[in-house]
């Protein structure tokens, strides 16, 4: 089979975003959102033990007895991010392929008030969507415009480290769960006596990570994270239900003093080829901290929606725009949209 390095060129050449490795198909890559044929070459069993102990080098005896691996490394000049896994008993592969340099955020599509979020000093920002819908990239590029204007300490906890930032303006230290630090919650508490100014959680997975990071915004720091959510709302409630019923209410309080934007993305295959970005963007207002506090989040959407006035939208009027602009089919945001209805009236 063709060598890892192989595999990341030919990826890289023809623009795919993710290579996968499974006994018993052929390599395969992720263009555009679908899976390809890298080659009709069958993988063996022999084949996906020589690529794990190849990726894994020391750590290729732990990842046999617990199944999994993360890390990151360089083939062919590309910074790959590494997920190894154990599936009936063979070695798998999950490799994405990560951007050379930083993106400027104005070459990624985003809503044109995204920018002033860097000019936070404090609170939280979160960034959710599905996996693979551009989160860390987005995060990456929100950390890099701070790092070329503002005079700041940023510290990253992520899993693994994706993008390696060249420091500019601001110190930065990258720290990489399971090297080190043990996990996002212990890394996270650590962190706020290491005087940062920007935190960015690459996940808020648990409890104990969203009850620092909380204490963190109250206390005066500007803090980034992440969630697997389809909006804004569900943002919320994600986070308030990760809590007991008897602490909800508390939690409902300080979220709403603390949140100050949800951006929420999506990948929507283009018409020639591609993939554009669909963002809701959610900026909390008084009106929007009132309806956090009281567990009303079902009416964030609509809060959402008629906030355009202050650079704010929702998922559905992001797919209106792309249709009208001719990136995307109107089909396409029927089936990417949360309300049907509203594309099939406005998507004209």
């Amino acid at each position: 089979m063709m060598s890892i390095e192989e595999l990341v060129a030919k990826a890289k050449a023809e623009g795919a975003s993710d290579i996968h490795l499974i006994c018993g198909l052929p390599p395969k890559y992720r263009k555009d959102g679908q899976l390809e044929n890298m080659s009709e070459e069958v993988l063996t069993l022999d084949d996906c033990i020589d690529v794990a102990k190849f990726l894994a080098g020391k750590e290729y005896e732990h990842f046999d007895e617990v199944g999994e691996l993360d890390s990151a490394d360089t083939f062919a000049d590309n910074r790959c991010r590494i997920h190894l896994f154990k599936q009936q008993g063979a070695p798998s592969l999950a490799l994405r392929l990560l951007r050379e340099e930083i993106p400027k955020m104005e070459n990624l599509g985003l809503p044109p008030a995204v920018p002033q979020l860097t000019n936070l000093h404090k609170g939280i920002v979160l960034v959710t969507g599905e996996t693979g819908s551009g989160k860390s990239t987005t995060l990456a590029a929100l950390l890099d415009s701070i790092n070329h204007k503002m005079k700041a300490h940023i510290v990253t906890l992520e899993d693994p480290v994706e993008y390696v930032y060249k420091p500019d303006l601001c110190a930065i230290n990258q720290r990489e769960v399971g090297k080190d630090t043990r996990s996002f919650s212990e890394g996270l508490r650590a962190s706020l006596r290491e005087d940062p100014n920007v935190i960015l959680i690459g996940e808020m997975r648990d409890r104990d990570t969203i009850e620092t990071a909380i204490t963190a915004a109250e206390t005066g720091h500007l803090v980034f994270g992440t969630l697997h959510t389809g909006s804004a709302a569900d943002a919320v409630d994600r986070i308030v239900q990760v809590f007991p019923a008897d602490s909800q209410t508390q939690v409902r309080l300080q979220l709403s003093m603390t949140l100050m934007a949800v951006l929420t993305q999506q990948l929507i295959p283009k018409i020639k080829g591609g993939r554009a970005l669909a963002c809701e963007l959610m900026i909390v207002t008084d009106a929007i901290r009132n309806l956090i506090r009281s567990g009303n989040t079902p009416q964030i959407a609509n809060a959402v929606a008629t906030s355009t006035n202050i650079g704010g939208q929702s998922m559905d009027q992001a797919l209106v725009k792309l249709v009208r602009t001719g990136a995307i089919s109107r089909d396409m945001a029927i089936h990417y949209a949360h309300d049907q209805d509203y594309i099939k009236k406005n998507a004209v």
